[in-house]
């Protein structure tokens, strides 16, 4: 597993170790699972990608509604094929709550109830807004975690609250991921460098197509009201088609967004003491080399004998 802020260089260096030791990807960054969304999200080109097979990237249209569930599911099914093809698996991606879905597993959750799922859905119909503002009425910490836009999630709350008539379950987590020796690298780039870098990487995104991109996502019936415009760059561009907001106040609105995100990453992925964290962005040789000796380390010790007595 392959962790760390935005633009430290993950991707790089999953490929990186992939191509040393024989592996094949898997995504664990939420929004690169869409079709369409490419440039605002740092996608590897499929030239650059050095034909080694990227699993759960590409797999939703914008309207795909997709859990931490589901993505644990489909994370760890790719896993145990790779691992019957005789491959190493290398999850890479800096969304750390699907991370610890298919490392540590969710609670046992109530099934989807037609009925009440179409009363809550007329009612946000009606009324747009209104869940989430029943919601912080009856579990304001859920509500805190949920972004008022994020009408699924949101629903899906209210649903197992009027489902188990009882406060929300503690996202503790259950069911942890059995059957492998796991191997946890955080990337930890200087930060100065990282938000330089950061910054310019959104320019680039600006001036090498995302507007453009965004636009054919819109020709192709795409509303634009969709989860995945709601991230980071999307939703500036969004905001800049409709002539809310400059293309220069999309560009810095991104730059301090993006800077704000990868230090909320970083605060995430700081609490997990088994991650090995690694000085450095994922290009840069000292990384890679000290990555692949961690990698070849915790083979050799998986691979040794237990010793007796």
């Amino acid at each position: 597993m392959i962790a760390g802020p935005t633009g430290a260089g993950k991707s790089s260096l999953a490929l990186d170790i992939a191509a040393a030791l024989g592996g094949e990807l898997v995504n664990c960054d939420s929004l690169q699972l869409y079709r369409g969304f490419d440039v605002g999200t740092a996608k590897t080109p499929l030239l650059e990608r050095r034909q080694i097979p990227h699993r759960l990237l590409d797999v939703l249209d914008p309207a795909d509604g997709f859990s931490a569930g589901d993505y644990a599911r489909r994370a760890r099914a790719a896993i145990a094929e790779i691992v019957a093809a005789g491959r190493l698996p290398i999850v890479a991606g800096g969304t750390g709550f699907y991370l610890r879905a298919l490392l540590d597993g969710l609670p046992e959750l109530p099934s989807r109830d037609p009925s009440i799922r179409e009363r809550l859905q007329a009612r946000e119909r009606n009324r747009p807004r209104s869940l989430h503002r029943l919601l912080t009425r009856l579990e304001p910490d859920a509500a805190r975690r949920i972004h008022s836009r994020d009408v699924q999630k949101t629903l899906r709350a209210l649903e197992i609250r009027l489902l188990t008539g009882s406060r929300l379950p503690r996202p503790e987590p259950t069911g942890r991921l059995q059957g492998y020796t796991i191997l946890k690298i955080g990337l930890n780039p200087d930060r100065t460098e990282l938000f330089t870098r950061l910054n310019a990487r959104v320019e680039s995104m600006f001036s090498g197509g995302l507007i453009e991109e965004v636009r054919g996502l819109l020709a192709h019936g795409a509303t634009g009201d969709e989860k995945p415009f709601e991230s980071l760059g999307y939703r500036q561009a969004i905001e800049h088609i409709r002539g809310k907001i400059t293309l220069e106040q999309a560009i810095v609105s991104t730059q301090t967004a993006t800077r704000q995100y990868a230090k909320r990453q970083w605060t995430w992925f700081r609490r997990d003491p088994e991650i090995h964290w690694l000085e450095g962005f994922g290009d840069q040789p000292e990384v890679i080399r000290r990555a692949l000796e961690l990698a070849g380390e915790l083979a050799a010790k998986a691979k040794s004998p237990p010793v007796s007595g």
